[in-house]
């Protein structure tokens, strides 16, 4: 039996047990594009040898800097002042046992993640409190908040409850259907859902005594999951004639107000539905199609009663909130609308109640299968580059709508709350460094990458395949040297290209906004509006503009002029090539290649073997693969000329061993095996030739795939990549 009672000796043997793998393991075909190797690290010892720790980022302990409040468009420190940007994941209550909390905390902090947002809810089904989920929840605070990880709370989606027939409080309901829209108008269900959230943030502790709402290590807390007004859920043919009842009551009242009488609207409107009764106060809902296509007077007054009672709730939950004695962050929802050009700007300005702004966004790939849930035998999709702006749908029309693009909206910090690439395309591992790169550029606050299961490099890590999962080597394998450029901003903010001041007034009247947060470009119709000239109704700004710099929305009384910069010198259409205005970022959408090359952040992502020699300032990279991401990363602060500690980080593509697909069309596939672990990523290949003078001095260390190193093998004046090894770490 070996004793390895000193810490030097336990690095020494785990040093051992690497370099044994390492020679004893079948290797892939070096030269072969075709071959795959497996990725099976070992149980991470965590010890100081490891090349890319980022848990050095994190504070000693989440709260450390107290509670995280907002100050000039940033999440801040409020005991520091010092900004702060959020490179996170989703985790669910229940997913993660509570013996494998630490390890998966400690996982993710060394990967680089300093926020979890915590997604559930914490009543039953009868509407009573979950106190077993409210100590789960506690549990998993505690143990993120010693890895230096903040919690975010999403405690409320109407697909968490499905009520049942003599609800008192969702009255109507017949144990089919999931309540949407009503928290914000049902003062029953609001509250039933304020005890919620008293019961979480104030149970105590069962072994401590302490309670999440004195904790400043609660990052924030999210009011609503996924719903809105403006969202095709919202549907009065959907809604129970007594839920319908109320709402129809209230707009009833407040038509009153506007117009005096509610017969006096009708005559006005020269419009009269099925449901109006103005007997009864009551007035009726078109459906949303027709509100953003025909956009009518009755339409105008019913936008903006809507918008008044979805931005009321916010209003009324946060200073409840408040009034609990809430110290975190507070955002109002994060969903998408029927119509992102007449609908968008008034979902957002409800949001500007609260602290920050949050959304949702996927990059969708197709898929088509028996569960939406879960990947499973019969599942049809298709592969798409996000770097090639490729649709969804296969087609020649490039589709220029992503989830990276974010605009700041008020002055506030921005959220994306829920994104990923989904599975099984072969792209998805171009998702890390597009986030950073462009989460960066734009200055966006939050990055919330969604799923986790937890620590365990599985395939299927549940009983079920989830499209989303986090623990793979293209998504947490690449989170690394993605984390080090998103947080540290080693890629800078662009200028802002566009400012918008929106009038309320206009919004609410459906006059849209020219930069929708989905627009769906057509670039056969593409024109620049014309600099300095006013922007008509139906413009759309060249939503490339979200690759090349910042933008920014305000919602005022009075409206404003806009300003647009001269984008011809960064968008280059013809050409299909996009640069940023720092110049650290160009996108070749054309042959589907993103290089970056900022002081202390170089590489390129996509098709290398299209991009040929890549020369960037303090790089040479050449590589034949046709789906590569090969980045190098400052470790020390230093721009990487001077850098004494590099890591360099390579990938190609993930697959499930033993996955097996066949083709449905020339774009289509359908899977007949989904495959089992362990993962396997495309033989990796290519040079990096460092240019500066002292390059011949520096070693270069490959690290195994915790990011432990053997001894130094080799030079650092060039580097030929070797088919198995994902991290190198490049020092003087």
């Amino acid at each position: 039996m070996i004793r390895l009672t000193d810490l030097s000796d336990r690095i020494a043997f785990f040093r051992i047990v690497f370099l044994l793998l390492l020679l004893s393991c079948p290797r892939s075909q070096a030269q072969g594009t075709d071959s795959w190797f497996a990725f099976t690290p070992l149980r991470d010892p965590f010890t100081p040898e490891s090349g890319f720790d980022l848990r050095r980022l994190n504070e000693q302990f989440a709260g450390e800097g107290g509670f995280i409040a907002v100050r000039d468009g940033q999440f801040i420190h409020s005991q520091t002042g010092k900004p702060v940007r959020f490179w996170a994941v989703n985790i669910s209550p229940g997913n993660i046992k509570p013996d494998a909390l630490r390890l998966t905390a400690r996982t993710i902090a060394k990967h680089g993640v300093n926020l979890v947002r915590i997604h559930g809810g914490y009543f039953k089904e009868d509407g009573s409190i979950d106190a077993a989920r409210i100590q789960e929840a506690i549990q998993i605070v505690e143990a993120m908040k010693a890895q230096g990880i903040y919690s975010h709370f999403s405690t409320y989606f109407p697909l968490w409850l499905t009520p049942k027939p003599g609800t008192p409080w969702l009255p109507g309901y017949y144990g089919k259907t999931h309540p949407f829209a009503a928290l914000y108008f049902n003062p029953m269900l609001q509250q039933k859902y304020r005890s919620w959230w008293e019961a979480l943030l104030t149970t105590p502790n069962r072994t401590t005594g302490k309670r999440l709402i004195d904790d400043p290590a609660v990052f924030g807390a999210e009011i609503i999951n996924e719903d809105s007004y403006f969202f095709w859920t919202f549907r009065p043919e959907a809604i129970p004639d007594a839920e319908l009842q109320i709402l129809e009551t209230q707009f009833g009242s407040w038509i009153r107000k506007r117009y005096g009488s509610i017969d006096a609207a009708l005559a006005k409107w020269h419009d009269r539905q099925s449901r109006d009764n103005p007997a009864e106060g009551r007035v009726a809902f078109r459906p949303l199609w027709n509100m953003f296509n025909q956009r009518t007077q009755r339409d105008k007054d019913t936008a903006a009663f809507l918008t008044d009672s979805q931005r009321g709730f916010y209003q009324n939950t946060y200073q409840f909130l408040r009034s609990l004695g809430f110290k975190g962050v507070i955002t109002a929802s994060n969903w998408a609308t029927a119509s992102p050009q007449y609908f968008g700007p008034l979902e957002k300005y409800t949001y500007t109640a609260c602290d920050f702004i949050d959304r949702h966004g996927y990059f969708g790939c197709n898929d088509n299968g028996p569960n939406a849930w879960a990947i499973m035998n019969g599942q049809t999709y298709s592969d798409r580059s996000a770097v090639r702006f490729e649709p969804e749908k296969p087609g020649p029309k490039k589709e220029f709508v992503n989830p990276v693009m974010d605009i700041h909206y008020d002055g506030m910090p921005s959220m994306i709350s829920e994104t990923t690439f989904n599975r099984p395309n072969r792209y998805r591992s171009e998702a890390p460094l597009y986030y950073a790169c462009y989460g960066a550029l734009q200055d966006s606050n939050c990055i919330v990458h969604f799923s986790l299961d937890g620590s365990s490099w599985t395939v299927k890590p549940q009983y079920f395949m989830q499209p989303w999962s986090l623990m793979t080597p293209a998504m947490m394998g690449q989170f690394p040297a993605a984390a080090l450029i998103y947080r540290q901003a080693l890629i800078s903010p662009g200028d802002e290209l566009v400012k918008l001041n929106l009038k309320i007034q206009d919004i609410e009247n459906l006059e849209g906004t020219p930069l929708p947060q989905d627009a769906a470009f057509d670039e056969l119709r593409a024109r620049d509006i014309p600099l300095g000239a006013a922007i008509r109704p139906g413009d759309v700004i060249d939503p490339l503009v979200h690759y090349a710099g910042r933008t920014s929305v305000d919602f005022t009384p009075q409206g404003g002029p806009a300003k647009i910069a001269d984008l011809r010198s960064l968008i280059d259409r013809k050409g299909q090539i996009v640069t940023s205005s720092n110049g650290q970022l160009k996108l070749d959408y054309g042959r589907g290649i993103l290089t970056i090359d900022a002081p202390m952040a170089q590489g390129v992502s996509g098709d290398l073997r299209a991009a040929g020699t890549v020369e960037l300032k303090d790089l040479t990279i050449t590589s034949d693969m046709p789906l590569g991401h090969i980045i190098a990363v400052s470790l020390d602060g230093k721009p990487l000329a001077t850098s004494g500690r590099i890591l360099l980080q390579v990938m190609s593509e993930e697959q499930n061993r033993g996955e097996q697909t066949q083709p449905v069309d020339a774009a289509t596939k359908k899977i007949t095996d989904i495959g089992h672990d362990p993962w396997l990523v495309k033989a990796l290949s290519g040079t990096v030739k460092l240019k500066r003078s002292d390059a011949a001095n520096l070693k270069l260390t490959p690290l195994d795939f915790n990011g432990y190193p053997p001894d130094p093998l080799t030079s650092a004046a060039t580097m030929h990549l070797m088919p198995d090894v994902i991290y190198y770490l490049i020092k003087s």
